[in-house]
């Protein structure tokens, strides 16, 4: 039996992420052009999305912009109808955008239900029905930002939680249906991050303190923490893994 590193190389492959404009879908883009892939950064701002490109290294894939509003399903269609016009074959797809407004769920109104769960649940379905759609032979990938509050039960993030604990449904019940077509799709749980999204809450200490102390391993994530895992999951290495779901957050789950 044989094994190399080069189970881990995404090398001749061609990945997009969405939301890929800064923080968490920036640096998974990055990490994907590393490990070899020419990675789509998706989002809605073209200035973000040129920043993320030209962070770009050259000591692994190409990084390119796509304009693409995944809480718009007639944008996902034109996004990934350009892309296969163009000649993109996708390998990967990265469901990352995502959106949070903490506040009291009796203070929930039902534009702001709509804009969460029209951003992470629905734009990742239509993301993934339009990646499923295009042609492509051989196997492929579809990773979901599924957040630590698909597990737990996080006051005042409740339409952020049911988006992300809709995540998991929506990971298994496409594993289950696309595996046949050689499609494999799984999630990563992060933990406590500090983003632009989340910055609020590290602005205080009390706050910062007492969600330290639940974490196993004595720090918050870093970004680069998730690389090697999204890595994995969209690489030869991971052929046999679909369906699954990696928390990464140093050991809170574990300890609750």
């Amino acid at each position: 039996m044989d094994f190399s590193l080069q189970c881990f190389s995404l090398a001749g492959q061609t990945a997009l992420v969405t939301g890929a404009g800064r923080g968490i879908g920036r640096a998974l883009s990055l990490a994907l052009a590393g490990a070899g892939a020419d990675v789509i950064v998706a989002g809605r701002d073209p200035d973000a999305l040129a920043e993320t490109c030209g962070l770009a290294t050259g000591s692994g894939g190409r990084l390119f912009p796509a304009i693409i509003d995944v809480s718009r399903a007639a944008s996902v269609e034109a996004g990934f109808a350009a892309l296969a016009a163009g000649g993109r074959r996708l390998d990967i797809l990265v469901n990352n955008a995502g959106v949070e407004d903490v506040r009291p769920s009796v203070d929930v109104d039902e534009a702001l239900w709509d804009k969460i769960l029209d951003t992470n649940l629905k734009g990742a379905f239509f993301c993934a029905r339009a990646f499923a759609r295009m042609a492509h032979p051989g196997s492929r990938s579809i990773v979901n930002l599924c957040s630590l509050t698909s597990a737990v039960g996080i006051p005042t993030a409740v339409p952020y939680g049911s988006s992300k604990t809709g995540l998991v449904g929506l990971t298994r019940g496409l594993a289950a249906e696309w595996g046949p077509g050689g499609i494999r799709v799984n999630g990563i749980g992060p933990g406590y991050f500090r983003t632009a999204m989340t910055e609020g809450f590290y602005a205080d200490p009390a706050w910062a303190a007492a969600t330290l102390a639940k974490v196993p391993l004595g720090r918050f994530g870093r970004l680069e923490d998730l690389m090697g895992a999204v890595i994995f999951l969209c690489s030869p290495a991971a052929a046999y893994v679909t369906g699954q779901i990696l928390y990464i957050d140093g050991g809170m789950l574990a300890s609750i």
